[in-house]
């Protein structure tokens, strides 16, 4: 069973972190002081009213204290489990249209023989540094699972362009929770615990009506700099989607490249049955030895489809469930 505890063991120290260093005093090390809980693969920690999963903590505040946004930048900002790795395939594949030419006459498209993570950087983790991100060319496409609150100011106020993509909880939940056991070393968390912890807003990056509220202000806020979408309308109707984007990005499909049949090859070369189908995805991963987990690629390819969590939950938990989200988003104009 899950408990709190406060984590007192000393984290890795930061090569880049002199900012977050200057601020601590005699030594003591301020992460150590935040409350912990454990049950899910790796612990979290309570960080500005957000779980962060504790060994990302560092590096998130290194990003929010010292990343330096361009004006130009696109950043896919997504609630964990809500097709994140979707949402890299098919940013990438429009925005790089141009460069690969078509992918129906060609093998040598970068999204066949890579795996979307790797394509478009994560901000927060541990195989992604500053420097990195510093030597990117612009435009930069970035990703994160940071809420809003924990990214730096100069992105809302640079103007930079967010693409937020978040899904129906329940789905989220247990798309979740087997992805967490499946990068899981040891011990694995039963649903009833998750459904518990996952209610009471303690998940990776949760509470998750939180970091779906702060995204859904800031798009009713600069409707024009940052979009706000849902899992489930990329599964509904995915062209529209992709022709959407590219407009919201400034890289709207021209009447020609429509005919030639341009943003249907978005869709297919993005699509849940091609990416699940490549090697590439079928094999490797990457760990981190520190959270004693290993994630395949091939966990990122479940099912890819909306409503599963009737498979698993009980209809009084999905009751539950949907209460709490009715509660929460009330008065937001958010609805699932």
């Amino acid at each position: 069973m899950e408990h709190v505890r406060v984590e007192t063991k000393e984290r890795d120290s930061i090569s880049q972190g002199a900012a977050i260093s200057s601020e601590i005093k005699h030594d003591e090390d301020p992460i150590a002081t935040l409350p912990t809980r454990e049950g899910w693969s790796t612990p979290l920690t309570l960080y500005n009213n957000f779980w962060l999963r504790s060994h990302l903590l560092p590096k998130c505040i290194l990003i929010k204290e010292n990343f330096k946004p361009r004006h130009d930048d696109i950043i896919l900002a997504t609630s964990p489990k809500s097709g994140t790795t979707w949402l890299k395939a098919i940013v990438f594949a429009i925005i790089n249209r141009s460069r690969y030419g078509s992918f129906a006459n060609t093998d040598h498209h970068p999204l066949l023989t890579q795996n979307p993570h790797t394509l478009v950087p994560f901000m927060c983790v541990k195989g992604t540094d500053l420097k990195q991100l510093e030597t990117m060319p612009s435009p930069r496409l970035l990703a994160t699972h940071l809420p809003l609150s924990l990214l730096p100011t100069a992105v809302s106020t640079m103007g930079c362009r967010i693409v937020y993509l978040c899904r129906e909880p329940k789905d989220v939940l247990i798309s979740w929770w087997h992805y967490d056991n499946k990068a899981a070393q040891g011990s694995k968390i039963d649903l009833d615990t998750a459904f518990a912890m996952f209610s009471e807003g303690c998940s990776s990056f949760g509470p998750f009506w939180d970091h779906y509220l702060q995204y859904w202000k800031e798009s009713l806020q600069r409707p024009g700099e940052v979009v706000f979408l849902r899992y489930e309308e990329i599964s509904s109707d995915p062209l529209k989607v992709v022709r959407d984007l590219a407009l919201f990005l400034g890289m709207h499909f021209t009447e020609e490249e429509k005919r030639n049949g341009a943003d249907e090859e978005v869709v297919r070369l993005c699509s849940f049955k091609n990416l699940s189908s490549l090697d590439v995805n079928k094999n490797g991963g990457f760990g981190n030895a520190e959270a004693k987990i290993y994630v395949r690629y091939s966990s990122h390819f479940r099912h890819g489809k909306t409503g599963d969590w009737v498979n698993y939950m009980t209809k009084e938990m999905g009751e539950k469930l949907d209460c709490l989200v009715d509660e929460k988003f009330k008065g937001s104009g958010l609805k699932f």
